[in-house]
């Protein structure tokens, strides 16, 4: 693209004093740094305690547990069906997967007769629900195929 090339040329170490780094090669006079193999561990700060070591480690535990969904009642009237589960929250967009654990919360009203079917419910969601003549039953999250697609086609 252009002729310009590099604003400088690049300096050779070590080739005698009129080259310009010659001597001691720009690593001053004696010392730990002057030698070969000189020079301290990355972090080394003289003796002085290191930063990494002045501040708090961090500890705990992150949980493997995976986090429940929250659904509230009064979305379930963008579900058209009576009888809703994981799988028709998912339909309707509530939820991003159906195999995750879906808890039902009290908020808003609920719209007609409803026949939930999730793993979680607020007591005051469950009284909702009753109040309009629904019910909610507990089940287990639906459990995800062991099988890769890949081994079907054999």
């Amino acid at each position: 693209m252009s002729d310009v090339g590099e604003p400088f040329s690049s300096q050779r170490k070590r080739r005698g004093i009129s080259a310009g780094r010659g001597k001691t090669a720009g690593r001053g006079t004696k010392g730990q740094g002057a030698r070969k193999s000189g020079g301290v561990r990355p972090g080394f700060e003289g003796g002085q305690m290191p930063i990494y070591m002045r501040l708090p480690h961090l500890g705990g535990f992150k949980s493997h547990r995976p986090k429940a969904e929250v659904v509230y009642t009064g979305q379930l009237s963008l579900v058209k069906k009576t009888t809703i589960d994981s799988t028709s929250l998912h339909e309707a967009g509530l939820v991003s997967s159906p195999f995750n654990n879906v808890k039902l919360i009290l908020g808003g009203e609920v719209a007609g007769k409803k026949e939930v079917k999730l793993q979680a419910a607020s007591q005051a969601a469950q009284k909702a629900l009753k109040k309009a003549g629904g019910s909610f039953t507990a089940v287990d999250r639906l459990a995800r195929s062991k099988q890769s697609p890949k081994s079907d086609k054999k």
